[in-house]
């Protein structure tokens, strides 16, 4: 358990060298989320494993204030720095955890040395007008789950459609540093399957987010869901251990 200001966050360690593989889950999932794929990637590559639970997720303590990627990034880099790990970090991050990773490189120069983002949030996506669209789209589901008994799971829910608008129209402006390599896995039927203007909009974010910059490589994982950790975790480890392969 790790602190930072004034709650604690519950992190995992797996043994190995470096170059640390730190995996981070997505939305409304914790560090479970890796519990099939953590034991065959530290088999595979020697590296030291690290998961964790973000505040409110897991055996991490709750946060009384809306979603914010920062925040999450603050608390990320407690950990990191607590463990001693402070470079030839690879960060594998998946949906929600894109927007940990954008803020995380950006405030901590010198640490990951390589990324891998899974059908990850991108800048490329929340443009003004889809932070409305989405905003009215998904208030109806929000004051359900205000009417709906009080559990961690919902309250993180509310937490993250708490002034969405804002933070995701912040986080639209945000850009990936061009010395960090990235690997990016988007997946065939995207958060939004059965939204075909979603699914446009999210296919064409990932290839502008790797046309922006070098070292970025564009890879489908064909027949997935937005889930590819569990729907292609062969995938998802072929990535990251290449990624791995690639730093010193």
């Amino acid at each position: 358990m790790i602190s930072n200001n004034g709650h604690r966050l519950a992190f995992y360690v797996t043994p190995g060298h470096s170059p640390a593989i730190v995996l981070d889950s997505g939305g409304g999932e914790d560090h479970t989320q890796w519990n099939d794929i953590v034991p065959q990637l530290s088999k595979a590559t020697g590296s030291q494993i690290i998961t964790y639970d973000r505040a409110g997720l897991g055996d991490s303590d709750e946060v009384q204030s809306p979603w914010d990627g920062q925040a999450a990034a603050a608390d990320l880099q407690a950990g990191l720095r607590e463990l001693g790990v402070t470079r030839n970090v690879v960060l594998a991050g998946h949906s929600q955890a894109g927007e940990v990773a954008h803020y995380f490189v950006l405030a901590n120069p010198g640490v990951v040395s390589g990324a891998v983002l899974i059908d990850a949030n991108l800048p490329q996506f929340f443009t003004e007008t889809e932070n409305k669209r989405l905003v009215a789209l998904n208030a109806p589901k929000i004051e359900e789950l205000k009417k709906a008994p009080s559990t961690k799971a919902n309250r993180q829910l509310i937490a993250t459609a708490d002034n969405f608008g804002p933070t995701h129209d912040a986080f639209h402006k945000v850009s990936w540093p061009d010395s960090i390599p990235v690997i990016y896995i988007v997946s065939e039927k995207t958060p939004f399957d059965g939204s075909p203007p979603d699914v446009q909009l999210w296919r064409d974010a990932a290839a502008a987010f790797v046309k922006a910059g070098p070292d970025r490589t564009l890879v489908t994982a064909e027949g997935s869901s937005h889930e590819i950790p569990t729907d292609n975790p062969a995938l998802v480890l072929k990535e990251i251990e290449q990624m791995a392969a690639t730093i010193r």
